[in-house]
């Protein structure tokens, strides 16, 4: 008797919370096709258009689309807005599923996948000093999109693989990067050796935050990377298709972005400073 096969599950990504707009069309965990702009102004005119050429580019019509993936943040509030309107929008109008993930974790998952893939990595390691490490080492994964004033939109995540979903050690934010850092340099010192990582990823919005990272090179024995590094629409398809295969998905009409916001303690401290 021949095998049932199951139908091919395709589906759209987007992600307007950064500078770039990140769009990826998904077949199953398999990137089809992929957009990734920098158009940080102009998110709204070009969002459904970029979504309508990526499946005009693999002739594939609006009714073989069976959901839609949407990066809710945190980030650029008017960003995040446009890709969660768009993505409601469409869900709703072509009666589809939509499933909201994480911004940062998808900014992880794909620092770390672009770590692994030796992609720049020379010139974005900034530790000189440590051995070659396995392969299949550890890292800890810091996420950041700069939110000004000392301040970034971030998380903090832990993986090895690049083709593996990243962990979650701790919730998106908004936090100072002063305090954030050396509350995970505090964590690595607390951690005994067997289970510390072989290295900490800081990516994303590096630059902005360069000199305060770099405090921690004489508290670390581990790799310290400092790593430029854009939305990529292929891995919020990613975790999408993991949501979205699981049955998971939200609501169309209550769905809304992450809207963090600094904690107090942290904003008294903003405003002493």
């Amino acid at each position: 008797m021949k095998e049932e096969r199951k139908p091919r599950e395709r589906f759209l990504a987007l992600d307007t919370s950064t500078a770039v707009l990140a769009a990826a069309l998904m077949e199953n965990e398999t990137v089809l096709s992929e957009s990734n702009s920098r158009a940080e102004r102009n998110h709204a005119v070009h969002v459904v258009q970029a979504l309508e050429d990526l499946m005009k580019e693999q002739h594939i019509e609006r009714s073989e689309i069976g959901g839609i993936a949407v990066g809710i943040g945190p980030g650029s509030y008017t960003g995040i807005r446009i890709a969660v309107t768009a993505a409601k929008t469409l869900a709703w109008a072509w009666d589809v599923p939509v499933a909201a993930v994480s911004s940062l974790e998808a900014l992880a998952w794909g620092a770390l996948g672009s770590f692994k893939g030796n992609k720049g990595i020379e010139s974005a390691v900034t530790d000189s000093g440590n051995p070659a490490k396995s392969e299949q080492s550890k890292y800890w994964v810091v996420p950041l999109m700069d939110a000004r004033r000392g301040q970034a939109y971030t998380a903090w995540f832990e993986g090895s693989d690049g083709d593996k979903p990243v962990h979650r050690l701790e919730e998106d934010g908004i936090r100072l990067v002063e305090p954030w850092t050396q509350k995970l340099a505090a964590q690595y010192e607390q951690t005994d050796a067997a289970g510390r990582p072989a290295g900490i990823i800081f990516a994303g919005d590096v630059s902005q935050h360069e000199e305060t990272i770099e405090k921690l090179r004489e508290r670390l024995s581990c790799e310290l990377v400092l790593m430029p590094y854009d939305m990529e629409g292929r891995y919020v398809g990613k975790l999408g298709s993991l949501k979205l295969k699981a049955g998971q998905h939200d609501d169309v009409h209550t769905l809304i972005p992450n809207y963090t916001q600094l904690a107090e303690a942290e904003a008294n401290l903003l405003r002493k400073g």
